[in-house]
């Protein structure tokens, strides 16, 4: 006699989501192929790609995703009657890093061939020093053939320090400039030039590359460390940790009364202020299309996000083991201790008693742990998505994150057992 579907459902294996978002952060050198990712996850699941140039035709239990500048995607599912509104979530695709300019050739005493790059975002920059990087992007490609995305899977760069004996002070802090101390050197004096090497990993001609956006990346594999394996290290845990939780929580929810929606934005690390950033009409655009094919009239549409709920995802800042004082007195979220509810007294995050206490229901629906972080008074912090979005379509939001060591540094750590915790929770918000 065979099992039943609930027998087998018991006995089925726990999903590691550890292995799972280190395996997605890895094939997501940057935000074009993070987008990329998604979308095909997304395709797999059955969701259709809509074009923002068409007209939308949707139909109730549908799902589908559009995206925008190949960096930002939007994806929804919409329930079996007309919602009441929407649960959505936003993370961001980019992290910190640095852009390789246009001509970035530089040739050093007809000896070395370095990159000429720009800071992306506010990096720790020591972290970048002394380690194989690679080369990462997209490119605008002549007769039509389209955007193409292109990642060197090979250790490539590599942006030198310079020798204690040459700078005996280097252990007491170095200011380091862009311009001069954070070039990669790429190559000999007589190696292919640059563009030549990128045409070649897509098998195209260097004349037939138009345009071209192309960024470092670390590819130090992500793994688990600690004694009991408790701890995870990987680059762009910020935000790429966030970005999985969300997308695998809404590929296994189905909603009931409202549509779940995911919003990815690129641009978040230089201040969101772009035609795919979180201050675009990128997320008020597509919901307003929703409740047209829908046929709503506009206050109907205001009705919908009068009872809409967002969650603004983005990692936070754990109290540090070497530098416990750098955090608040009151609220000092920790590594493993669950999700951290983010405060700001001037809205840099938009968390306030309303979302909070929705936050708290929904943690203890999931059975998840909460903390509560906010910045030392005297220290200033940065901001998120929640309240950018928030000022684009007006709804009740909250600020949350998984604790982390070493945000912006080219390799970051979180605790292993937050990032369960994460999609826990963003399944038990996608099922209402």
């Amino acid at each position: 006699m065979g099992a039943t579907d609930s027998q087998k459902k018991a006995t089925a294996a726990p999903v590691d989501h550890v292995k799972k978002m280190l395996a997605f952060i890895k094939n997501s050198p940057t935000c074009y192929h993070a987008v990329e990712n998604v979308g095909q996850e997304l395709e797999t699941a059955g969701y259709g790609q809509l074009q923002e140039n068409e007209r939308w035709e949707l139909a109730m239990g549908g799902k589908y995703y559009v995206t925008r500048n190949g960096s930002s995607l939007i994806a929804f599912q919409l329930p079996a009657r007309k919602p009441k509104g929407f649960h959505m979530v936003a993370s961001h695709s980019d992290s910190p890093c640095f852009k390789v300019k246009e001509n970035p050739e530089m040739k050093v005493e007809d000896a070395y061939v370095k990159l000429n790059v720009e800071k992306y975002g506010g990096s720790i920059l020591s972290t970048w020093l002394d380690r194989p990087l690679s080369v990462a992007g997209r490119v605008v490609l002549a007769g039509g053939a389209g955007i193409r995305n292109v990642a060197v899977d090979r250790d490539l760069v590599l942006i030198p320090n310079v020798a204690i004996h040459m700078n005996r002070d280097m252990n007491k802090g170095v200011e380091y400039n862009v311009q001069t101390d954070m070039l990669p050197l790429y190559a000999g004096a007589d190696s292919k030039p640059f563009l030549t090497l990128m045409a070649e990993e897509i098998g195209v001609s260097p004349k037939d590359i138009l345009g071209s956006d192309f960024f470092l990346y670390n590819r130090e594999k992500g793994r688990r460390f600690g004694a009991q394996g408790e701890f995870v290290g990987t680059p762009r845990l910020d935000d790429l940790a966030c970005v999985y939780a969300s997308m695998y929580a809404l590929l296994h929810g189905k909603p009931e009364e409202y549509s779940n929606l995911l919003a990815v934005f690129d641009n978040e690390e230089v201040g969101s202020t772009t035609r795919q950033g979180a201050a675009s009409n990128f997320l008020q655009d597509t919901l307003r299309r929703i409740g047209e094919s829908l046929g709503m009239e506009e206050s109907g549409f205001g009705r919908l996000l009068a009872d809409s709920f967002m969650i603004s995802a983005d990692n936070a800042h754990a109290v540090h083991p070497n530098h416990p004082e750098k955090a608040d007195p009151t609220n000092r979220p920790y590594l493993n201790g669950g999700i951290v509810i983010k405060y700001h007294g001037g809205q840099k995050y938009t968390t306030d008693a309303v979302s909070a206490a929705v936050m708290k229901e929904i943690c203890k629906k999931a059975d998840v742990p909460w903390q509560c972080y906010a910045n030392r008074s005297d220290i200033a912090g940065g901001s998120t998505l929640g309240n950018i979005s928030a000022a684009q379509v007006p709804v009740s939001a909250v600020d949350i994150g998984i604790g982390q060591l070493a945000m912006h540094s080219a390799y970051e750590t979180a605790g292993a057992e937050d990032v369960g915790y994460m999609v826990r929770v963003m399944e038990c918000f996608y099922k209402g």
